[in-house]
């Protein structure tokens, strides 16, 4: 008999919420069997679980769930491989633009960050050397012999 799981087992072995589960499953990214009264008690499968740790992989990624939903899918079809694995570069590559423009956007930031830095140190200096008190004129008396 094959390998079943309740929502508790996954949820707590990959660190999830119950919710988290009852998500990815109101996305379609998981598909569990019902059983009990009103069909309440989710029965997760070993296909479940291989889903449930690809999705959490693409999360990872920063990928979001819907590219998730259609990578993890296509590996359900019939479909060729080639195929498979050209969609999930496409969406690699797509991520992959978003992740350098982002780190470029974050790199001007700390660049004007540092400028700003910079200009307020300087400024404040100037302050603080404003805000000093002189020193007194002092009058020397010659030492006594």
């Amino acid at each position: 008999m094959p390998q079943t799981y309740s929502i508790s087992d996954l949820a707590k072995e990959f660190d999830l919420t119950t919710r988290a589960m009852r998500f990815y499953e109101d996305m379609g990214l998981l598909q569990p069997e019902r059983s009990g009264p009103g069909g309440r008690t989710r029965i997760y499968s070993g296909r479940d679980r291989a889903r449930l740790k690809l999705t959490l992989r693409a999360k990872r990624l920063g990928l979001s769930l819907t590219d998730a939903k259609d990578i993890i899918d296509m590996y359900d079809s019939p479909r060729d491989t080639a195929a498979q694995l050209e969609k999930f570069l496409l969406v690699l590559a797509q991520h992959q633009q978003q992740l350098e423009a982002q780190m470029m956007d974050m790199q001007a930031n700390m660049d004007e960050l540092k400028v700003h830095q910079r200009e307020t140190r300087a400024l404040l200096a100037k302050a603080q050397r404003k805000a000093s008190p002189k020193p007194a004129p002092t009058t020397a008396k010659p030492a006594a012999v």
